[in-house]
């Protein structure tokens, strides 16, 4: 029972850990900052590109964001 209880103790550890963790990916301009629970707090555009140029980028940079995120938690549960 108590073996649960610290692998949930250190679950949340880890949880509060990646809140703090970044992710920058920036392509042609376009840049986004993702932190560790795959929420994305900042998007800066570039308003030289078209927008459909822009969309396209802006979503090869979230995917890779959350790869590198998904990489990430991978990592710190393989700690457990």
């Amino acid at each position: 029972m108590f073996e649960n209880l610290k692998k949930l103790k250190q679950l949340k550890e880890i949880g509060d850990s990646l809140k703090k963790e970044k992710i920058e990916i920036e392509r042609d301009g376009i840049k986004i900052i993702m932190n560790g629970k795959m929420e994305i707090e900042e998007v800066k555009l570039n308003p030289e590109l078209r927008q459909d140029e822009q969309e396209i980028i802006l979503k090869n940079c979230i995917n890779e964001a959350i790869r590198k995120i998904q990489m990430l938690v991978a990592q710190k549960m393989m700690q457990i």
